[in-house]
């Protein structure tokens, strides 16, 4: 069943709803937007398909490393990938390997997800989630919050969470704008000047690091937002045999 592999995890003989079809849910105006300047929501789906996919790229490329394997870095992502290695010596990162890409399950709430990685930083141990959007949204943290409460069964428990984004862009030499291409789109960010000739520079690796360690909170509204996904989706559900109160 498509909704059933798209959806959740089966894990032994159990099936889990995935952390990340959850958080769907939630009403995001930020993607109202982005289709909002587009010419149709086609082209709005080719540039999201492509954007995922470089993202993807990314991810599997910190995931080698952070593996210590080598890995294959295509020039089209060259500038990222160099940015989180100059970032990762510096903080002297510290990742689990059996923590990488990890799924771990809340039988409690009956949920599962993916950690990216769990590692020690600045003499802290947490989970590290990596993303490649163009910020931190809100929404990450009812993710990495799902992801915390899922593993305080874990040996070596993680006490808080931090979002990596990894991103890269191109700055106007006069004005101080910035240009980013993702999904074979180009966005410019202005700088308080309107009209400019811009001259961009060579694409730079880009950096954002935040520490998150209050969690529980948004773990309520990633619940609160479980039931309504389970309030949505009840039909497919209970053909599934799911257990929840709301069905």
């Amino acid at each position: 069943m498509q909704f059933k592999e798209r959806c959740g995890y089966d894990i032994n003989g159990i099936w889990y709803p995935r952390v990340t079809s959850i958080i769907n849910i939630k009403s995001n105006p930020g993607l109202y937007r982005f289709y909002g300047e587009l010419n149709s929501f086609f082209a709005g789906e080719i540039i999201k398909k492509q954007s995922a996919a470089e993202g993807t790229l990314v991810h599997n490329i910190v995931e080698d490393l952070l593996l210590g394997k080598k890995a294959n870095i295509p020039n089209s992502v060259k500038p990222s990938i160099e940015a989180f290695l100059e970032f990762f010596e510096a903080k002297k990162i510290k990742v689990e390997p059996n923590m990488i890409e990890k799924t771990v399950v809340n039988d409690r709430s009956r949920y599962a997800g993916t950690i990216d990685a769990a590692a020690f930083i600045d003499g802290k141990y947490g989970i590290l989630d990596i993303k490649t959007s163009q910020a931190i949204y809100r929404d990450h943290n009812l993710q990495t919050a799902a992801y915390m409460a899922a593993t305080q069964k874990e040996k070596k428990k993680p006490i808080t969470r931090w979002i990596l984004r990894i991103d890269q862009r191109k700055h106007c030499t006069l004005c101080g704008a910035t240009l980013r291409c993702k999904g074979g789109r180009n966005k410019i960010k202005l700088n308080g000047v309107k009209y400019c000739r811009h001259q961009w520079s060579e694409t730079r690796g880009e950096i954002e690091f935040k520490e998150f360690p209050v969690w529980r909170k948004d773990f309520y509204a990633f619940l609160a937002a479980k039931k309504l996904w389970e309030w949505e989706n009840q039909t497919m559900l209970k053909k599934l045999g799911y257990k929840s109160s709301l069905i």
